[in-house]
């Protein structure tokens, strides 16, 4: 028994019209290669989150059947969810792919970085990444941001310039007209490649449906202890939490992005398939940041001041 395909209609007035997911693959895989082709010694940002996950299989049907000729960077905060270290290593072993980790907790053993009063680490690993960059000798450097998740990450480009000091400045963006992206550097400089800038959460999901790419287990409904914290749901942990007046409970609840274990919040939720996220999604008027991620509320133009220090 066959099932009936039903097309977009563009798709049906032309049977070679690609569908929105195929032209946003193709457009990412152009990317990849047009990085390959320009630059000497790009490196791929990898969390375990769904975007970074996304990206990477992208770069590997980008360059297949010959293995991906990036490394991996991975800014490990050492606060992460233990789902997605595991998802993280596994995944390198199963593809033969080349890691290099950034650890904030030796930046803060050995009195680069200080622990903030609040234990959250995110907007700790602008040094370690810098730093991983500069020792790496990286000059591009994938990230799996998207113009949809934050007001900052609208204003970048697909090639987006670092100075020599990692350092974001708006007024040094270039055109992209009919994409047609510019790499130029200076010594000291490098670049922030984003190929999934112009997906959004949903594209996200339906492309993870489609192409049935593994995901850590969080980010489907589970039932797990967490505690309220500024209306988010957060998980106990070493990094301080929860205090004295915050009180455990057990509900059920999914990740809608991965972080650092102190800022990321989930939500409830009883979507535990991918079908189900997809509804979930497709029905939220926020952001998965706006929702969950309590570093991006430290002030107004919190990620802005991030990205202009050398963060993604």
């Amino acid at each position: 028994m066959t099932t009936a395909i039903s097309l977009p209609a563009a798709a049906q007035d032309n049977p070679y019209a690609l569908s929105h997911l195929d032209a946003l693959e193709a457009e990412a895989v152009h990317i990849f290669r047009e990085v390959a082709g320009e630059f000497e010694n790009p490196v791929i940002l990898f969390s375990g989150g769904k975007d970074s996950i996304v990206m990477l299989h992208l770069a590997l049907k980008a360059f297949a059947p010959a293995p991906v000729p990036f490394a991996l960077l991975h800014v490990d905060t050492g606060h992460n969810f233990p789902e997605v270290i595991e998802y993280r290593d596994r995944t390198v072993a199963e593809h033969g792919l080349r890691l290099h980790v950034a650890s904030v907790q030796e930046f803060i053993d050995n009195g680069r970085l200080r622990e903030r009063p609040d234990g959250t680490r995110n907007p700790l690993q602008t040094v370690p990444l810098l730093d991983a960059i500069e020792t790496g000798r990286f000059d591009a450097v994938f990230g799996g941001g998207r113009r949809d998740e934050e007001k900052a990450r609208a204003k970048e480009r697909v090639f987006s310039l670092r100075d020599e000091f990692g350092a974001w400045d708006p007024r040094r963006q270039r055109p992209e007209l009919w994409s047609l992206y510019n790499g130029r550097h200076a010594v000291g400089e490098h670049v922030r490649v984003f190929p999934l800038s112009n997906w959004t959460e949903l594209d996200v999901w339906q492309y993870i449906e489609r192409e049935k790419i593994d995901l850590p287990e969080i980010y489907y409904a589970h039932e797990r202890e967490v505690f309220a914290r500024n209306g988010m749901w957060l998980t106990a942990g070493e990094w301080g939490g929860p205090k004295e007046d915050e009180t455990v409970e057990r509900r059920l609840v999914r990740y809608r992005t991965v972080g650092d274990m102190s800022c990321t919040g989930a939500v409830d939720s009883d979507a535990d398939t991918i079908a189900a996220v997809i509804t979930e999604i497709a029905a939220s008027r926020l952001t998965e940041r706006g929702a969950t991620r309590a570093d991006d509320k430290m002030s107004e133009a919190a990620m802005e001041d991030r990205k202009r220090e050398g963060y993604f």
